[in-house]
């Protein structure tokens, strides 16, 4: 019988409007959606590795210099990777590379900062298309399920004879999510074809899972919705109500919701800007830098007195100053050190606990749920963002322990480190410096355990509306 019901609901979904604008949206939108993302992706691998090349080439041409703290020494450059194609997430709000200063870690400009204005519309991606375009077309399928027949009155006559509610209501939701999701899965197939046809490594197991992973997501992110809209439908008797009804959950549920829980979350939690941390960076080293130096001749004419006169070429000189000066720099060096660490810790908690807010409040949405699961798998997430910092943090204390340990601020350590330089011409600034390290990737565990949360809470959404919706079928008066 279950069978014989789920056949009729697949044909009477066949022969509608409804499934013609979906196979129209499936075979239009995702293969075409997965190739332009492919060749922008692409286009910004080459820019990468353009913009390291030439970073390169200038620090050879042109060695940096580090006595002004602001100088960028060195750059550390995001890499595009090539599961942003289905979703692209923070990837472009991420700054494009690090700069290492002896003030501390400068981020370059965003890709957002060269972006048209067509990037206010929002990106067209597969994350988009599932998330916003599909998520509606779910609620079209279904929304008319119950109310339509019981506006019809035909429910009365299908459960005047003996067929249970639960088969008739079971044969709505199976039937349905089977016509949904084929042309789906189909077109999907048919994009990751053209990608392959592209060059796209999907072969390789670190892609292939992923891939796999978010395919799964994206069809319980789709039974999510088609339980809400089975819910609204058994709840309401009036075809025109419950289509009023699913359209204003969508709008809410999808558009509203996500964002306005980052919009809480900045009243509740506010932060300071990134440029108002670095300032205070900048005056820290200044005050401190002056400290320094009065420090040091203080120390010089109580140490040296008259004989401060000596000509700084003079080696015996050299080996009284450095000794002089090297307590004094260590000392104000580690100052400075514990002082930017409480700044950057301060700043990082406070961020760190406005987003955690954001997101806590925007999980009351599954549209969140599958956002969040879906960066984590294409690695555009805050998993992404996390482990290109943490790696430019960590290229910034190397940096700081072979390199900007060396270098002092007053100006007679700069003349003798000048004069040391036209000693010794073959050696170049540039050699001092070690190179960029490459960006980490986070493990496949890794990126599945951060999934889980959302994977378990678009679970929790389709079984709790089923339930309802079935509780309510049960307890109707038809």
């Amino acid at each position: 019988m279950l069978m014989t019901l789920i056949q009729k609901e697949i044909m009477h979904h066949i022969l509608s409007v409804r499934f013609v604008a979906l196979l129209v949206m499936c075979v239009l939108l995702i293969p075409l959606t997965l190739s332009i993302n492919y060749r922008r992706y692409n286009q910004n691998l080459v820019d990468y590795q353009e913009s390291v090349k030439r970073t390169q080439a200038e620090a050879k041409e042109n060695p940096p210099s580090a006595q002004d703290p602001n100088v960028e020494v060195s750059k550390l450059f995001l890499k595009p990777t090539p599961l942003s194609v289905f979703a692209n997430g923070l990837e472009e709000a991420l700054p494009t590379y690090l700069g290492m200063t002896r003030n501390g870690v400068r981020q370059g400009s965003t890709g957002l900062a060269q972006a048209s204005v067509a990037y206010a519309l929002g990106n067209l991606d597969f994350l988009f298309i599932v998330g916003t375009v599909f998520s509606l077309l779910a609620l079209l399928f279904t929304f008319d399920a119950v109310a339509g027949e019981r506006e019809a009155g035909t429910l009365r006559i299908n459960l005047s004879n003996s067929l249970p509610r639960d088969v008739f209501l079971w044969s709505k939701l199976i039937g349905g999510y089977t016509v949904f999701v084929i042309p789906f899965l189909v077109s999907f197939l048919l994009g990751l074809l053209l990608l392959v046809w592209q060059g796209f490594p999907l072969g390789e197991f670190n892609i292939a899972l992923p891939v796999l992973a978010l395919t799964v997501v994206s069809l319980l992110y789709i039974a999510v919705f088609f339980a809400i809209g089975v819910f609204i439908s058994t709840y309401l008797d009036s075809v025109k109500t419950a289509l009023i009804v699913a359209f204003t959950f969508w709008v809410f549920a999808v558009l509203i919701a996500p964002r306005g829980a980052f919009v809480v979350a900045k009243l509740v939690a506010p932060t300071r800007t990134e440029q108002s941390v670095y300032m205070e960076k900048t005056t820290l080293r200044n005050n401190l830098t002056k400290d320094k130096e009065e420090r040091i001749w203080k120390k010089m004419g109580e140490t040296m007195g008259s004989s401060i006169a000596i000509s700084i070429n003079d080696p015996e000189t050299q080996t009284k100053l450095d000794e002089l000066k090297k307590p004094i720099e260590e000392q104000i060096r580690q100052e400075f050190q514990d002082q930017v660490d409480k700044i950057d810790k301060e700043y990082q908690r406070e961020k760190k606990r406005q987003e955690q807010v954001g997101e806590t409040l925007s999980r009351i949405a599954p549209t969140s749920s599958l956002i969040y699961s879906a960066m984590n798998l294409t690695q555009t997430g805050k998993l992404k963002r996390e482990l290109y910092f943490q790696t430019g943090e960590r290229y910034y204390n190397q940096l700081d322990d072979v390199y900007f340990s060396e270098i002092s601020d007053d100006m007679l350590a700069q003349m003798m480190q000048f004069a040391a330089r036209m000693n010794n011409p073959e050696e170049s600034e540039a050699d001092k410096i070690p190179p960029p390290p490459n960006l980490t990737e986070s493990t496949l565990s890794e990126t599945l355990r951060r999934s889980a949360t959302d994977v378990f809470l678009l679970c929790l959404f389709a079984l709790a509306f089923t339930a309802v919706a079935f509780l309510k079928f049960f307890r109707t008066d038809i």
